[in-house]
Protein backbone atom coordinates (compact mmCIF):
# COMPACT_ATOMS: atom_id res chain seq x y z
CA UNK A 1 0.00 0.00 0.00
CA UNK A 2 1.26 3.57 -1.10
CA UNK A 3 0.90 5.94 1.62
CA UNK A 4 2.93 8.37 0.20
CA UNK A 5 1.87 11.69 2.26
CA UNK A 6 -1.06 10.31 3.83
CA UNK A 7 -2.40 10.79 7.08
CA UNK A 8 -4.21 8.18 8.57
CA UNK A 9 -6.38 7.96 11.34
CA UNK A 10 -4.97 8.41 14.69
CA UNK A 11 -5.98 4.69 15.55
CA UNK A 12 -4.87 3.53 12.22
CA UNK A 13 -1.62 5.26 12.44
CA UNK A 14 -1.37 3.93 15.98
CA UNK A 15 -1.31 0.26 15.43
CA UNK A 16 0.74 0.53 12.42
CA UNK A 17 3.54 2.64 14.12
CA UNK A 18 3.04 0.00 17.24
CA UNK A 19 3.45 -3.25 15.21
CA UNK A 20 6.55 -1.24 13.28
CA UNK A 21 8.50 -0.43 16.52
CA UNK A 22 7.53 -4.23 17.48
CA UNK A 23 9.86 -5.06 14.59
CA UNK A 24 12.57 -3.22 16.22
CA UNK A 25 11.92 -4.50 19.80
CA UNK A 26 11.44 -0.55 20.21
CA UNK A 27 8.02 -0.25 21.41
CA UNK A 28 7.83 2.40 24.17
CA UNK A 29 5.39 2.17 27.44
CA UNK A 30 2.98 4.10 25.83
CA UNK A 31 2.38 5.24 22.39
CA UNK A 32 -0.16 7.68 22.00
CA UNK A 33 -1.62 9.30 18.07
CA UNK A 34 -3.88 12.37 17.81
CA UNK A 35 -5.50 14.53 15.15
CA UNK A 36 -4.84 17.60 17.27
CA UNK A 37 -3.02 18.93 20.23
CA UNK A 38 -2.19 21.58 22.50
CA UNK A 39 1.30 20.37 22.53
CA UNK A 40 3.00 16.85 22.07
CA UNK A 41 5.48 17.82 24.84
CA UNK A 42 2.84 19.01 27.30
CA UNK A 43 1.11 15.51 26.49
CA UNK A 44 4.11 13.58 27.31
CA UNK A 45 4.66 15.62 30.11
CA UNK A 46 1.20 14.28 31.66
CA UNK A 47 2.28 10.78 30.86
CA UNK A 48 5.76 11.40 33.13
CA UNK A 49 3.40 12.86 35.49
CA UNK A 50 1.20 10.08 35.54
CA UNK A 51 4.54 7.29 36.39
CA UNK A 52 5.42 6.45 32.17
CA UNK A 53 8.90 5.98 31.83
CA UNK A 54 8.76 5.73 27.65
CA UNK A 55 6.30 7.06 25.82
CA UNK A 56 5.80 8.70 22.24
CA UNK A 57 3.28 11.24 21.53
CA UNK A 58 2.46 11.68 17.66
CA UNK A 59 -0.55 14.52 16.45
CA UNK A 60 -1.33 15.80 13.23
CA UNK A 61 -1.92 19.25 14.35
CA UNK A 62 -0.65 21.32 17.43
CA UNK A 63 -2.27 24.59 18.64
CA UNK A 64 0.59 25.71 21.02
CA UNK A 65 3.61 23.89 19.83
CA UNK A 66 6.84 25.73 20.53
CA UNK A 67 10.44 25.82 19.91
CA UNK A 68 13.58 27.02 21.75
CA UNK A 69 13.21 29.91 23.84
CA UNK A 70 9.47 29.68 23.91
CA UNK A 71 9.47 30.45 20.07
CA UNK A 72 6.06 29.58 18.49
CA UNK A 73 6.42 26.35 16.31
CA UNK A 74 3.91 26.64 13.54
CA UNK A 75 1.83 23.23 13.03
CA UNK A 76 -0.11 22.92 10.03
CA UNK A 77 -1.14 19.35 8.98
CA UNK A 78 0.66 17.55 7.04
CA UNK A 79 3.97 18.02 8.64
CA UNK A 80 5.26 15.84 11.72
CA UNK A 81 5.20 16.79 15.28
CA UNK A 82 6.43 14.54 17.95
CA UNK A 83 7.52 14.10 21.55
CA UNK A 84 9.11 11.14 23.37
CA UNK A 85 10.40 10.51 27.03
CA UNK A 86 13.83 8.98 27.26
CA UNK A 87 16.04 7.97 30.25
CA UNK A 88 19.66 8.77 30.00
CA UNK A 89 21.99 7.06 32.22
CA UNK A 90 24.42 10.64 32.14
CA UNK A 91 23.64 14.25 33.28
CA UNK A 92 21.49 15.39 30.31
CA UNK A 93 24.03 18.33 28.53
CA UNK A 94 23.11 20.18 24.57
CA UNK A 95 25.50 17.31 23.68
CA UNK A 96 21.96 15.17 23.36
CA UNK A 97 20.01 17.57 20.78
CA UNK A 98 23.28 17.19 18.44
CA UNK A 99 22.80 13.87 18.80
CA UNK A 100 19.22 14.14 18.17
CA UNK A 101 19.95 16.05 14.77
CA UNK A 102 22.77 13.78 13.66
CA UNK A 103 20.68 10.68 14.27
CA UNK A 104 17.75 11.85 12.37
CA UNK A 105 19.86 13.22 8.98
CA UNK A 106 20.77 9.61 9.02
CA UNK A 107 17.19 7.81 8.85
CA UNK A 108 16.56 6.21 5.50
CA UNK A 109 13.50 8.35 4.33
CA UNK A 110 16.35 11.57 4.94
CA UNK A 111 19.70 10.30 3.46
CA UNK A 112 18.20 10.11 -0.49
CA UNK A 113 18.47 14.09 0.09
CA UNK A 114 21.26 16.02 -0.37
CA UNK A 115 23.22 19.10 1.30
CA UNK A 116 21.22 18.26 4.27
CA UNK A 117 22.32 20.01 7.63
CA UNK A 118 22.09 20.71 11.70
CA UNK A 119 22.07 24.36 12.62
CA UNK A 120 23.42 24.57 16.27
CA UNK A 121 22.30 23.96 17.88
CA UNK A 122 18.96 22.20 17.67
CA UNK A 123 17.48 23.17 13.75
CA UNK A 124 17.21 20.53 10.95
CA UNK A 125 18.75 22.66 8.01
CA UNK A 126 19.73 23.22 4.61
CA UNK A 127 21.26 25.72 2.22
CA UNK A 128 17.74 26.84 1.23
CA UNK A 129 16.91 26.98 5.18
CA UNK A 130 14.96 25.51 7.79
CA UNK A 131 13.03 22.31 7.14
CA UNK A 132 12.74 21.10 10.97
CA UNK A 133 13.76 21.66 14.60
CA UNK A 134 14.50 19.68 17.26
CA UNK A 135 13.27 20.19 21.32
CA UNK A 136 14.37 18.87 24.47
CA UNK A 137 13.36 19.60 27.67
CA UNK A 138 15.02 18.40 30.71
CA UNK A 139 12.40 17.08 33.71
CA UNK A 140 15.53 15.98 35.77
CA UNK A 141 19.23 15.03 35.24
CA UNK A 142 18.52 11.67 33.78
CA UNK A 143 14.73 12.25 32.17
CA UNK A 144 14.28 14.30 28.82
CA UNK A 145 11.24 15.03 26.52
CA UNK A 146 12.53 15.61 23.10
CA UNK A 147 10.17 17.34 21.07
CA UNK A 148 10.42 16.84 17.28
CA UNK A 149 8.97 19.19 14.29
CA UNK A 150 9.70 18.84 10.84
CA UNK A 151 8.22 20.48 7.64
CA UNK A 152 7.08 17.72 5.13
CA UNK A 153 4.86 19.95 2.68
CA UNK A 154 4.91 23.58 2.08
CA UNK A 155 2.90 25.84 4.87
CA UNK A 156 1.97 29.36 4.77
CA UNK A 157 4.44 31.31 6.33
CA UNK A 158 3.86 33.97 9.15
CA UNK A 159 5.69 37.12 8.88
CA UNK A 160 7.60 36.76 12.14
CA UNK A 161 9.46 34.14 11.04
CA UNK A 162 12.83 35.45 11.24
CA UNK A 163 14.81 33.06 9.23
CA UNK A 164 14.76 31.34 5.89
CA UNK A 165 12.53 28.24 5.98
CA UNK A 166 11.58 25.32 3.58
CA UNK A 167 10.01 21.68 3.58
CA UNK A 168 11.53 17.98 2.77
CA UNK A 169 9.25 17.80 -0.59
CA UNK A 170 11.08 21.17 -1.60
CA UNK A 171 14.37 19.56 -0.95
CA UNK A 172 13.23 16.73 -3.14
CA UNK A 173 11.39 14.43 -0.90
CA UNK A 174 8.79 12.71 -3.63
CA UNK A 175 7.66 10.04 -1.63
CA UNK A 176 7.41 9.47 1.68
CA UNK A 177 5.80 6.78 4.25
CA UNK A 178 4.58 8.82 6.73
CA UNK A 179 4.11 5.85 9.11
CA UNK A 180 7.96 4.68 8.01
CA UNK A 181 8.91 7.98 8.68
CA UNK A 182 7.68 8.12 12.15
CA UNK A 183 9.30 5.02 13.40
CA UNK A 184 12.51 5.65 11.84
CA UNK A 185 12.59 9.29 13.54
CA UNK A 186 11.71 7.57 17.00
CA UNK A 187 14.63 4.62 16.34
CA UNK A 188 17.27 7.80 15.38
CA UNK A 189 15.69 9.26 18.89
CA UNK A 190 16.61 6.47 20.90
CA UNK A 191 19.85 5.87 19.24
CA UNK A 192 20.92 9.66 19.97
CA UNK A 193 20.11 8.56 23.52
CA UNK A 194 22.61 5.60 23.26
CA UNK A 195 25.34 7.80 21.60
CA UNK A 196 25.20 10.78 24.59
CA UNK A 197 25.07 7.86 27.03
CA UNK A 198 28.43 6.45 25.88
CA UNK A 199 29.92 9.71 25.79
CA UNK A 200 28.92 11.41 22.09
CA UNK A 201 32.67 9.97 20.47
CA UNK A 202 33.81 11.89 17.76
CA UNK A 203 31.16 14.61 18.36
CA UNK A 204 33.09 17.04 16.53
CA UNK A 205 33.53 15.18 13.72
CA UNK A 206 30.34 14.32 12.89
CA UNK A 207 28.74 17.26 13.38
CA UNK A 208 31.30 19.72 11.41
CA UNK A 209 30.64 17.53 8.21
CA UNK A 210 27.40 18.73 8.28
CA UNK A 211 27.47 21.73 10.04
CA UNK A 212 25.31 25.27 8.89
CA UNK A 213 27.38 28.43 8.32
CA UNK A 214 30.41 26.72 9.25
CA UNK A 215 33.56 28.94 8.50
CA UNK A 216 31.32 31.72 7.82
CA UNK A 217 30.95 35.30 9.88
CA UNK A 218 28.01 34.85 12.05
CA UNK A 219 26.54 36.78 15.03
CA UNK A 220 25.96 34.99 17.84
CA UNK A 221 22.74 36.42 20.07
CA UNK A 222 23.12 35.98 23.49
CA UNK A 223 20.39 36.60 25.90
CA UNK A 224 22.55 37.93 29.27
CA UNK A 225 26.16 38.63 27.83
CA UNK A 226 26.97 41.12 24.54
CA UNK A 227 26.38 39.44 20.85
CA UNK A 228 29.46 37.61 20.14
CA UNK A 229 30.94 37.77 15.86
CA UNK A 230 33.13 35.69 14.37
CA UNK A 231 33.77 33.08 11.82
CA UNK A 232 32.05 29.85 12.91
CA UNK A 233 34.70 26.94 12.89
CA UNK A 234 32.11 24.65 13.97
CA UNK A 235 32.23 23.03 17.42
CA UNK A 236 34.50 21.01 20.21
CA UNK A 237 33.73 17.29 21.74
CA UNK A 238 31.78 18.96 24.58
CA UNK A 239 29.51 20.77 21.98
CA UNK A 240 30.49 24.22 22.20
CA UNK A 241 30.89 25.97 19.43
CA UNK A 242 34.11 27.89 18.77
CA UNK A 243 33.86 31.37 17.30
CA UNK A 244 36.87 32.97 15.76
CA UNK A 245 37.11 36.85 15.45
CA UNK A 246 39.54 38.01 13.24
CA UNK A 247 42.41 35.78 11.05
CA UNK A 248 44.81 35.80 13.94
CA UNK A 249 42.96 34.98 17.25
CA UNK A 250 42.27 32.39 18.64
CA UNK A 251 38.82 30.72 19.11
CA UNK A 252 36.69 31.86 21.53
CA UNK A 253 34.42 29.30 23.05
CA UNK A 254 30.63 29.83 23.23
CA UNK A 255 28.14 27.36 25.12
CA UNK A 256 24.69 29.42 24.37
CA UNK A 257 23.23 31.56 21.97
CA UNK A 258 21.52 31.60 19.06
CA UNK A 259 23.45 31.22 15.69
CA UNK A 260 22.72 33.61 13.19
CA UNK A 261 23.66 35.36 9.88
CA UNK A 262 24.51 39.14 10.22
Amino acid sequence: MDRTFCIESPETEQHLLCALLERHHATPQRIICKSKTRSTNDDVMQLHEQGIQSALVISHQQSHGRGQHQREWLSPQGNIFLSALFSLERPVDGRLALECGLNILHTATLEKLDNLQIKWANDLYSPQGKWGGILVEPLNAHQVIVGIGINVVPFEQSKDIQQATTCLTELGLTHSDRIQFLAEIYLALQQAVQWFNFGSQNLAQRFNAVAAFKDQWVNIQRQHQTDLVGYFQGIQDDGAMLIRQDADATNTVCYDGRLMIP
